[in-house]
């Protein structure tokens, strides 16, 4: 792997046209920006945390396994933005929060978290989760589904205006990357074990008002062995044997019925619900139900940090735009 000097400046790329291959009628936007993502969480944090020198910049510098769900909730806003947006401005600032994240490894290498390596292996599970996610939960995916996801994946990284240098020339190519990082590359790691272990989380903001704190700690154990069992599923198997997790035939055939149930329960939700609300906002600015120069629709405040930490770079803290009079479905007291 290309090693980068801790101070060096790596997002010298050209500026991103606007009429690049995403947008409406793009295969990501149909795959991308769902609520069925959350179903692979586990497996997104857990997959980028492998990665030696990502999961030592996640130890040495983020908030994220002090407050979870916060750090979870407003990140999707700019992770979901950057192909949503249609402005390269929202991956850049993407970029940016990762400017100051250095330091060195626990074997002595120098990690940066804007090493070209590193950025793009984080953004490979992005895009290539929207895969892994419709073969088992849907909607369904075709080869050519999946070569165009791959092409406009490109378009999708180039937005953050990092060093394309790593991306995979065709489908074959990354194929080959994905297979040769999960047997090479990944790591376990104490980031990962953090990342997979849910037991000690408090509620979601959104459900404290109505979850009683006995009522979450008797069913988080249930919800633990699920979401494990979810995530090894969508595992490569490589890396299952790294973790050491056990996967049978029978639990193959479960989680594909499994999934087949997620599907068909997606279906019976209108469609515009089944998106995050930055997916949702970027179709209503084009159907006409929010302005087009309306201000972005930003996190809930209860999601950002809390005091002087807001004004840490290595934040995504935005000024809540809530636009009531322009979005009279969205509550207040939910993230979708």
């Amino acid at each position: 792997m290309t090693q980068v000097a801790p101070d060096r400046d790596t997002t010298g790329t050209a500026p991103v046209p606007l009429d690049d291959m995403l947008g409406p009628d793009s295969v990501t936007w149909r795959f991308f920006g769902g609520w069925r993502g959350m179903l692979m969480g586990l497996w997104s944090g857990s997959m980028q945390n492998m990665h030696p020198k990502l999961a030592a910049g996640v130890w040495d510098h983020s908030d994220f396994f002090t407050e979870r769900w916060e750090r979870l909730m407003r990140s999707l806003y700019p992770i979901i933005g950057v192909p949503f947006d249609l402005d390269p401005a929202t991956g850049h600032a993407v970029r940016d929060y990762h400017r100051t994240i250095k330091g060195t490894t626990a074997d002595g290498e120098r990690y940066h978290a804007l090493d070209p390596d590193v950025f793009y292996w984080a953004h490979a599970t992005f895009w290539y989760g929207n895969v892994r996610g419709a073969e088992v939960f849907g909607p369904p995916i075709t080869e050519a589904d999946k070569r165009a996801l791959f092409a406009e994946s490109r378009a999708w990284y180039a937005r953050y205006g990092v060093s394309t240098r790593p991306c995979p020339d065709t489908y074959e190519e990354f194929l080959d990357y994905w297979d040769h990082m999960c047997r090479h590359v990944l790591r376990d790691h104490d980031a990962v074990r953090t990342v997979l272990d849910i037991t000690q989380l408090p509620p979601p903001p959104w459900m404290k008002p109505w979850m009683p704190s006995w009522a979450w700690r008797r069913q988080i154990g249930l919800v633990q062995r699920l979401f494990t069992w979810i995530t090894t599923g969508l595992y490569d198997e490589p890396v299952r044997e790294m973790m050491g997790l056990a996967w049978s035939e029978r639990d193959e055939r479960r989680f594909r019925r499994f999934g087949r149930a997620v599907d068909r329960a997606f279906r019976l939700v209108p469609a515009r619900y089944r998106l995050h609300p930055r997916a949702r906002d970027a179709f209503d600015r084009l159907d006409g139900r929010v302005p087009v120069d309306a201000p972005r629709l930003e996190t809930p405040a209860r999601n950002l940090p809390r005091g002087a930490e807001q004004a840490n770079p290595i934040h995504y803290c935005p000024v809540h735009a809530r636009r009531r009079a322009q979005l009279p479905w969205q509550s207040d007291d939910v993230d979708d």
